[in-house]
């Protein structure tokens, strides 16, 4: 089933990942499996943030030396950022196995993030100037509390709550999801991809990576080879309501826009509140409620609709 769900602010900052938390939880229901968010704080120009994991959880209790390995992983991902030429200006280690580091790289940043992806257990969540995608098991709060999102302030975010369906519940699978080369985008879905194959294949074929079997990844994929090849956002989402097949509804952020587009059978629900300085979205309105208990009138955007809103 899912849950989705995005909001983003008009010329002014506010405590996104506290907002984007409670939203989450209100759908908890949805999906218990796992939980995302990408949030978008103040861009830092010449800096990048990058959040990257080196397990997943469930390798934590499996003992076996594994925070030898972890450790191991880790001391590789730093020499390979030194041999780069990327100069670490911070480095958390949030959890046993996720990482944030803020790094400046004036280099090949895309060959640097691919051979980092391939040491054993490591994979990038994101890497942007305003960007940071967190995702995990467990409910919107325990993540959130994890990583310490109830304080963070931002422009805009989205996020998402998994009901594994036609991949494992591990953070490999979890949304958000972001694709290099093209920095600060992420993507959440509701739905289903059928000709998710065919178009993973011709996107490998274009040079673009895939870190999951997870169908949703591809709209990530998708938006960034668009965006990255000058098409706009808006331009992209309505390009992927005649390309790609299936039932969806998704929400892509970049470092300034907010997006959402349904298909053409708007199976997959979304409630939409928009007002001069705030749009809030979800996948049902008690999120939407969540934040905004007071009285105010929602809409359900149609079939093939295409929005897109700038911070």
């Amino acid at each position: 089933m899912c849950g989705i769900a995005g909001l983003i602010h008009r010329g002014k900052h506010s405590n996104v990942g506290f907002e984007m938390t409670a939203m989450l939880q209100a759908l908890k229901h949805r999906g218990p499996d796992s939980t995302g968010f990408a949030v978008y704080g103040p861009p830092n120009p010449g800096d990048y943030i990058m959040r990257v994991k080196v397990a997943e959880a469930e390798d934590i209790d499996k003992g076996h030396g594994i925070m030898d390995r972890i450790a191991d992983r880790i001391v590789k991902v730093d020499e390979l950022l030194e041999e780069h030429g990327a100069k670490i200006k911070s480095k958390e280690q949030i959890t046993p196995y996720a990482l944030r580091y803020v790094i400046t790289h004036d280099g090949e940043t895309e060959k640097m993030a691919k051979q980092i992806e391939e040491i054993d257990g490591a994979e990038i969540l994101s890497m942007g100037s305003g960007l940071e995608l967190i995702k995990d098991l467990g409910d919107a709060a325990e993540v959130s509390s994890a990583y310490g999102l109830d304080e963070f302030d931002g422009s805009h975010a989205i996020g998402h709550t998994r009901m594994a369906t036609e991949s494992d519940v591990d953070i490999r699978s979890a949304h958000p999801y972001w694709a290099f080369p093209y920095n600060d985008v992420s993507v959440v879905h509701n739905g289903q991809i059928t000709n998710y194959w065919i178009m993973r294949r011709e996107m490998e074929r274009k040079g673009h990576r895939f870190m999951s079997d997870c169908d949703s990844e591809l709209l990530a994929v998708y938006t960034a080879h668009n965006l990255a090849n000058g098409v706009t956002l808006e331009e992209s989402l309505r390009r992927s309501i005649s390309e790609i097949d299936g039932v969806f509804t998704y929400l892509v952020a970049t470092k300034d826009q907010l997006g959402m587009a349904k298909d053409t059978m708007a199976a997959k629900p979304l409630v939409l509140y928009e007002s001069d300085d705030l749009i809030v979205m979800a996948s049902e309105e008690v999120a939407i409620r969540a934040i905004l208990p007071e009285e105010i009138d929602t809409y359900d955007p149609y079939d093939e609709e295409v929005r897109v809103w700038q911070a």
